[in-house]
């Protein structure tokens, strides 16, 4: 199963999420690319979702999730005690995005924005699609 997400490569704090992700995804489950590459544009294109994303993008075999439901698909693959927070998928989708866009909105005050896109090191370097 293919597993992709799409990321906000000047965001620091989606950064760190990547690596979070990648240091507590045993399986080796999930492939990354920046949204702002030729990758992530390319798949993000392709989606049904809107132009103007502010957010992580999960794509599992063609089927697309955003915002929180993006985050709670990811951590649902993850080690425990991560997976368990599947559980606020139960919480209603208005109020769990809503959390989600308010703290987007501050995420680069709050964390800091990059001038250009993490670079792997060669240990991750075959988890990312591209980089750009």
């Amino acid at each position: 199963m293919s597993r992709i997400v799409l990321f906000d490569g000047e965001c620091n704090f989606c950064n760190a999420s990547v690596r979070f992700i990648l240091d507590r995804d045993p399986k080796g489950e999930f492939q990354f690319a920046p949204l702002q590459s030729d990758t992530g544009r390319r798949l993000f294109a392709n989606s049904s979702v809107g132009r103007d994303i502010d957010s992580i993008v999960l794509i599992e075999d063609g089927d697309v999730s955003t915002h929180s439901t993006a985050a709670l698909r990811i951590a649902r693959r993850l080690n425990a005690p991560w997976s368990w927070t599947y559980a606020f998928i139960l919480v209603p989708g208005f109020l769990r995005d809503g959390c989600y866009r308010l703290f987007a909105k501050y995420r680069y005050s709050l964390f800091g924005k990059r001038d250009e896109c993490m670079i792997p090191t060669p240990d991750i370097r075959s988890r990312f699609l591209e980089m750009s």
